[in-house]
């Protein structure tokens, strides 16, 4: 692929095409991934009412993302957290040493009024740089 040219990645077609969005987008050395929310392969909402699990499957979601590139959480450098529950966020937080186990990337935590469905307790999105 050219350098600057976009690579555009989904995981979902059919989901992100009905929602209107792509997954991730690489250019050149710099991979922009949407959040991930915790669904299953048509869109509708798992784990319900589980917050630790749908953060799981949420970092699921984005390792598939990353290993599609090449990269693994370790060349993660912005990860934005947005939550309905800040408090069960941090309740759970440590989760996160099992993901990032060299350094914890830059970001932001946003407790936000909902999500794309109102079962959706927490997103997640990342830059990467590889």
């Amino acid at each position: 692929m050219k350098k600057g040219i976009p690579e555009y990645f989904s995981l979902r077609p059919e989901v992100e095409k009905a929602y209107g969005y792509t997954h991730a987008v690489k250019i050149g050395n710099s991979i922009k991934v949407s959040g991930a929310v915790s669904m299953d392969d048509e869109g509708g909402p798992t784990a319900l009412g589980d917050f630790l699990q749908q953060m799981k499957n949420c970092y699921a979601d984005l390792e598939k993302v990353l290993k599609h590139y090449g990269c693994t959480f370790d060349d993660v450098v912005v990860e934005n957290v947005f939550t309905t529950d800040m408090a069960a966020f941090l309740e759970h937080a440590g989760y996160r040493n099992t993901i990032y186990t060299k350094q914890f990337p830059t970001g932001s935590w946003l407790e936000v009024k909902g999500l794309a469905l109102p079962e959706f307790l927490i997103e997640i999105e990342l830059e990467v740089h590889k």
